[in-house]
């Protein structure tokens, strides 16, 4: 017989259809701004041999997709999530084909704007909220299903895009992919996404907590604020080994398609571990599992600060991804347990906005950073310096929480 929990709750089999479908959507979005990172010498060379081209281009693409992540997501919140996914899955495509044109500005407006703005701004924060409106028991778990989307796509595409540049160059491959995203992603966001059911009546942590009452027993949107600061400063250091990992192994002279390998490694088992955060956070809470993963990428960015041989690179790839890979998911799940159902539209994308800000500021700062100075070394050290500010903040707020935040389980 079901019990009382189990009947009020709003998980169904179509909540896992849902949440596999953007998965597989985001798995191939997120596939864009990899290009750039598997490129990143030969467009750098393109471009006068200045890697701050193309790594603000990455830049650009998590700051447009932060910012339009607001816009979509209030979009989606009064039109729905279908209509919207479908127009992001058509911004890549073009995005990406203004991008391969192989001017400075093409490929910075391609990405910025039409790649991350009108694109992964239509598909990854909007598509993180619809996703938990899904599910109450087990929506950490969820959340770490389809924010592993990026690594998916992180541990797939490295590796064929290292081959499709080498054979056709880096202008043909962003074309090809961009049709192979509208062809992949529009279909599916038409057949499968509709609207998220309602909350049922003393549905618990599905509806979420009283509008307007503290947060941490702080103002709710102080609260907020903390988080999405403590969120930025933990994607500085996330974005720095994603996106210069290929030419960091280049630098040392290890060939190209190692480096792609490695990427492949370190995002696949960001995967992996993802699930493992996310079944941790349905039971200590997001904020808890945020500390943890905190402390456990600063422990990966020092083993790229120490090692450079190539054996092992491969490890700390490997530790790293183990390591970070549950923190963005726990931001978007602290948000649901701390603040109500009616506030995710705006609150999660607007935590998320300054998540993806801080992803850029990363990838833009690393490539700074080497041009200035020849190598990684301050690029490395700035990340871990902005992860123990962002472990102060994680661990401010988890004091005021009292007990540990969470979800009631059957």
């Amino acid at each position: 017989m079901a019990t009382a929990g189990q009947a009020r709750s709003i998980e169904t089999r179509t909540s896992w259809l849902v949440a596999v479908t953007a998965v597989i959507i985001l798995s191939v979005s997120f596939g864009a701004p990899i290009v750039v990172v598997v490129a990143l010498r030969p467009i750098a060379a393109d471009l006068g041999d200045a890697r701050e081209i193309p790594a603000l281009a990455s830049s650009l693409t998590y700051l447009g997709a932060g910012l339009g992540g607001m816009l979509m997501g209030w979009l989606a919140g009064r039109i729905g999530t279908r209509p919207v996914a479908i127009v992001g899955g058509a911004m890549v495509c073009a995005g990406l084909i203004l991008a391969s044109g192989g001017a400075a500005w093409q490929l910075l407006l391609g990405y910025g704007v039409l790649v991350g703005l009108l694109g992964n701004g239509a598909l990854f924060p909007p598509m993180m909220t619809y996703v938990s409106l899904w599910f109450d028991r087990r929506r950490g778990t969820a959340l770490a299903l389809v924010s592993s989307g990026q690594y998916v796509a992180g541990a797939l595409w490295p590796a064929v895009f290292e081959r499709a540049v080498e054979a056709f160059g880096w202008q043909r491959t962003m074309m090809g992919f961009g049709v192979l995203t509208a062809a992949v992603t529009m279909p599916l966001a038409a057949l499968v996404l509709r609207p998220p059911p309602v909350p049922l009546p003393g549905a618990g942590p599905a509806a979420g907590p009283s509008a307007g009452a503290p947060v941490l027993r702080l103002p709710p949107n102080l609260a907020l604020a903390l988080l999405a600061i403590a969120s930025f400063l933990c994607c500085v250091p996330m974005a720095m080994p994603a996106a210069h990992l290929v030419a960091f192994c280049g630098d040392l002279g290890i060939a190209a398609s190692r480096g792609a390998l490695m990427l492949s490694v370190l995002l696949a088992t960001a995967f992996l571990a993802r699930q493992f955060w996310g079944w941790v956070s349905d039971r200590i809470g997001g904020l808890n599992t945020l500390l943890c993963g905190s402390a456990a990428q600063v422990l990966g960015m020092t083993g790229f600060l120490l090692t450079q041989d190539e054996a092992g690179l491969f490890f700390v790839a490997a530790a790293y991804g183990l390591g970070f890979s549950g923190l963005v998911p726990a931001y978007v799940l602290t948000v649901r347990e701390l603040f109500p159902v009616r506030e995710a539209a705006w609150r999660v994308p607007a935590l998320l906005f300054l998540s993806l800000c801080g992803m850029a500021a990363g990838a833009w700062l690393a490539g700074f950073l080497y041009d200035r100075f020849g190598n990684y070394a301050i690029a490395w050290e700035a990340g871990i310096a902005c992860n123990l500010a962002n472990l102060a903040i994680l661990g401010f707020l988890a004091l005021r929480q009292g007990r540990p935040l969470r979800p009631a389980l059957a």
